[in-house]
């Protein structure tokens, strides 16, 4: 078992409530082989597709609870240093002055001890959509993300962290006699060629691929063989107090079945993963709504793996970062183990087919919708008319615009005294509460339309795409019809919704 960092900045806290042992891995989750040959993957992955079948006759079915948790009662955001210029050293300059006879904080810690001392993960929320965690360096607890989420094997997790002193020591690995990294190195583990975009971007939605030590502390299933680890500092104040709560460094992909569209609330988690998991955090829907940009400064020219929070026009801006390459592309890639997750695999798929109208192109006419099915559902991101400009008699139960609504009830109000750096407005950021679509019913001739319109703000599109999908396949709809967005112009997070898209896609028009 590798040994565990030493993690600057946590302190030991007085303990709750226990959660119960779990066990290695779970029941009912069938794990999908990887296309690619299992020579073309590290022989520990092979072992371990072999053994799942035996490892799950061992579970039983967990009970899975959810758990909403406000940020704004965990304690008080502290800005212990100076944020500010271009070239300043990467330092940890905030930290929390926790509650702890709160019951926001209480929760926290039950689900950090259970993260600590279980193989059980927990599901938590981001400010890009909710995680699936478990510790990093813990090789059974890593597993079992991989078995909850039926997730393939050769698949890399990316590893999150609180701090830059708790990147910085992963980085070193265990041979290194540093054991705390607080204080200033003479030649800093993180690659230079990250440094302006981790001073600009982080704490959010960007990862950054890293080389891995010989001597790593990281599980292997973390890198799937891979000489390179993906590592981002989450916005959410959730998150990062719930990774210096428990101490470890988190790996966490999303937290859905393998293949379903990400979950940007609690509901969705639950109604993938329950009796899967035990613990889902619940902090409301997702700001973002996309996951993070995955980039690789290591090579000759930068290159962007992945499409997510932090685009393209804004890496460009950044010195180094110029000329970056796009390295992704928008349908699933075949051959080889996977860079960074989402590149290979079949992914963000609802149950229903999904028919991309690309921007610009004509809606679908009522006949072309009716001959589909008598019971389908429509997306719409800005031109597109209810019921397809055809005059429409709604269902008695229908609504004339989708309603929103939030999922834990939690008020997030924005705080009453002003942040005294940008660091600091990008914390408080969490806590906002955002809502989520909800289908409105239409009934034109025969046919059944569940409608949902998204607007025409990208962000409001990308916070909205994947609980659009979820609510419109909950419907029983037969093909969903969804309106794509211009993703060629604009400093956007369009090129991710629609990459998204285009993987969620059977059909592209």
């Amino acid at each position: 078992m590798p040994i565990r960092p030493i993690i600057p900045n946590v302190t030991s806290k007085k303990l709750f409530s226990t959660f119960a042992c779990a066990r290695q891995t779970l029941a009912s989750t069938e794990i999908p082989s990887s296309p690619s040959s299992l020579k073309s993957i590290p022989p520990y992955i092979s072992k371990y597709k072999r053994d799942i079948p035996s490892v799950k006759k061992k579970m039983d079915k967990m009970e899975t609870q959810i758990f909403a948790v406000n940020p704004k009662g965990l304690g008080k955001i502290v800005m212990t240093g100076d944020e500010h210029g271009p070239n300043r050293p990467l330092r940890d300059v905030w930290d929390i002055e926790y509650s702890e006879e709160g019951e926001d904080y209480k929760i926290l810690e039950r689900a950090a001890k259970e993260l600590r001392e279980t193989n059980t993960p927990v599901a938590f929320p981001t400010e890009t959509v909710y995680g699936l965690g478990a510790d990093a360096t813990r090789s059974e607890a890593v597993k079992a993300i991989f078995a909850a989420k039926g997730r393939p094997a050769d698949n890399p997790l990316i590893v999150h962290v609180h701090s830059f002193s708790q990147l910085r020591q992963l980085l070193l690995g265990p041979s290194s006699t540093r054991l705390e990294v607080k204080e200033e190195l003479s030649e800093d583990p993180i690659p230079t060629i990250y440094h302006v975009l981790l001073r600009k971007f982080w704490p959010g939605p960007l990862t950054i691929i890293l080389p891995n030590p010989e001597k790593t502390y990281l599980a292997p299933e973390v890198t799937t063989g891979l000489s390179t680890f993906g590592a981002r500092m989450p916005r959410s104040l959730l998150a990062l107090s719930l990774i210096r709560l428990s101490g470890v460094p988190l790996a966490a992909p999303s937290a859905n079945a393998s293949t379903r569209p990400s979950p940007t609330a609690a509901e969705h988690v639950y109604d993938d993963l329950h009796g899967r998991i035990r613990t889902i955090i619940d902090g409301g829907p997702c700001e973002v709504g996309v996951e993070s940009t995955v980039v690789d400064g290591l090579g000759d020219l930068p290159v962007i793996l992945r499409p997510g929070g932090v685009t393209v026009e804004m890496l460009r801006g950044c010195a180094g970062w110029e000329n970056v390459k796009i390295g992704y592309k928008d349908g699933q890639e075949v051959g080889g183990r996977p860079r960074a997750p989402g590149m290979k695999y079949r992914h963000y798929s609802p149950k229903a087919r999904v028919v991309l109208y690309e921007a610009g192109v004509e809606a679908p006419t009522l006949e072309e919708v009716g001959s589909q099915g008598k019971m389908v559902g429509v997306i719409r991101t800005g031109t597109w008319t209810a019921g397809f400009a055809s005059s429409t008699d709604f269902d008695a139960s229908g609504e004339t615009a989708a309603r929103k609504e939030t999922t834990n009830g939690i008020s997030h109000t924005p705080p009453s005294t002003s942040p005294s750096s940008d660091l600091e407005s990008n914390l408080l950021r969490s806590f906002t509460q955002h809502d989520i679509p909800h289908a409105s019913l239409l009934t034109v001739s025969d046919v059944s339309i569940w409608d949902i319109n998204l607007g025409a703000s990208t962000s409001d599109v990308a916070r909205g795409l994947f609980s659009a999908l979820r609510e419109l396949d909950k419907k029983g709809v037969e093909v969903i019809y969804v309106e794509g967005i211009d993703d060629k112009v604009g400093d956007d997070i369009a090129a991710a919704v629609m990459n998204r898209l285009r993987k969620a896609a059977e059909i592209k028009i």
